[in-house]
């Protein structure tokens, strides 16, 4: 039974690292005692080791620790032992890159089907859909395959924006982004605003916090989910 907390971003506006999240882990987490951190997206190029420890920061304060995938010499056999597993964020290409270069994605997939608890933020969430194609950062690398986990039926856009009325900007916006991805796929693209998080249980998909999520579907208008209510294609 998969138990999964899908998240927008790890830190929104005028709090820390995780902090909006923090009561919800202490429940979604409770018996937990470690945590395997897979920092490999690491934004803005920190080490592994400094980005465990903001991960170790944040889960001190619900009794948690976290031990990172890199501290380990068989990282196949940390994610099949671990108790709950949590991906931060960063840069997506990067961090698939990684899970195929460790030979991870298929045993990921397969503990998480299992019911090892798992949390994603950012790129961490966007891994859980059926590929990274509708990811907002930049191919510094180039991974073997878009394929990721398809613990969820749809794809994630985290980070999503809505144009701002009267501005000026005349780039593309998110929403057309996507539109133009549904010339060629017909993955369906949840727009998962900041503060905003999936709870998934087994093959229910429940949207949290405060604020709609905009779910794309081709040949289709785009429709505006009320937190609370169940993801339905």
């Amino acid at each position: 039974m998969k138990k999964m907390i899908i998240a927008s971003t790890s830190t929104i506006h005028g709090s820390r690292y995780l902090e909006y999240l923090l009561p919800t882990l202490a429940v979604f987490f409770k018996n937990v005692k470690t945590i395997l951190f897979i920092p490999y997206a690491r934004p803005s190029g920190i080490s592994y080791d400094d980005y465990t420890k903001i991960a170790k920061k944040a889960f001190i304060k619900i009794n948690i620790d976290v031990k990172g995938i890199h501290e380990f010499k068989k990282p196949k056999d940390a994610i099949e032992k671990a108790e709950a597993i949590f991906t931060g964020g960063g840069n997506t290409f990067e961090l698939v890159n990684q899970l195929y270069k460790n030979n991870l994605i298929s045993t990921l997939k397969e503990v998480l089907e299992k019911g090892t608890p798992y949390l994603g933020t950012s790129a961490g969430s966007n891994i859980c859909g059926i590929n990274m194609k509708n990811t907002n950062d930049m191919p510094i690398v180039y991974p073997p395959s878009f394929t990721t986990l398809g613990c969820i039926p749809f794809n994630i856009n985290a980070h999503y924006l809505d144009p701002i009325h009267g501005s000026t900007h005349m780039g593309e916006t998110r929403a057309t982004r996507i539109k133009e991805f549904h010339i060629f796929n017909e993955t369906p693209v949840l727009g998962l605003r900041e503060g905003s998080w999936l709870e998934v249980l087994n093959n229910k998909v429940i949207l949290n916090g405060k604020l709609t999520a905009r779910l794309f579907l081709q040949n289709n208008d785009a429709v505006e989910l009320e937190s609370g209510v169940e993801v339905r294609l």
